[in-house]
């Protein structure tokens, strides 16, 4: 895995040992990004379901003001940070956070932890992806900017609904075995 363009282009990142973890390829994350590109300078950036933090380290590569990585492995906690460290990013520009995506998400709307404009939300592809959804498009909705994106890579023949809690699917990409579903807040 590599950082495809910006800041850290070229820095290679290291990769899960488990076969159990699945990476956003670089190809998926280079058509992410290009559809990403006019809102990701200075923005609040988070990837849930982080893996190895190659999809935010990418963000912040191309100008994202911070990212914060939410992974309920230890494991891959401790790749995310390596994955930071060889990439110089400061500490002011990224968190690390060791939880499950839903309970996070309970967490901030209580901690006052600002807004995100984009989510990067993908669980292994078995997860139940509407629950968070729910929890980003119901109360968590105040955890969203105004304009925000949260964005689901899943499996191309696992189809989401159109709408979830506030939440309005307006695009989606596929490629491969994957897929990438955009959803925006519909009030």
């Amino acid at each position: 895995m590599r950082i495809i363009a910006g800041q850290y282009r070229g820095r290679n990142l290291k990769s899960p040992r488990s076969l159990e973890v699945r990476p956003t390829s670089d190809r998926l994350r280079e058509t992410l990004f290009n559809v990403l590109a006019p809102r990701i300078e200075e923005s609040r950036f988070l990837d849930l379901c982080a893996g190895s933090g190659a999809v935010g380290i990418e963000a912040l590569s191309r100008g994202a003001e911070h990212v914060t990585f939410v992974e309920q492995s230890r494991l891959m906690c401790r790749l995310i940070k390596e994955n930071l460290e060889l990439c110089r990013v400061s500490e002011t520009q990224a968190q690390v956070r060791q939880v499950e995506a839903r309970k996070f998400l309970e967490q901030s709307l209580t901690q006052e932890s600002g807004v995100w404009d984009i989510v990067f939300f993908d669980p292994p592809y078995k997860d139940d992806y509407l629950g968070v959804l729910r929890s980003l498009g119901g109360d968590g909705s105040a955890l969203l900017a105004k304009e925000a994106l949260v964005v689901v890579e899943h499996h191309h023949k696992n189809s989401l609904p159109e709408t979830v809690a506030g939440l309005r699917c307006g695009r989606i990409l596929k490629q491969g075995e994957s897929a990438l579903s955009f959803f925006q807040k519909t009030n």
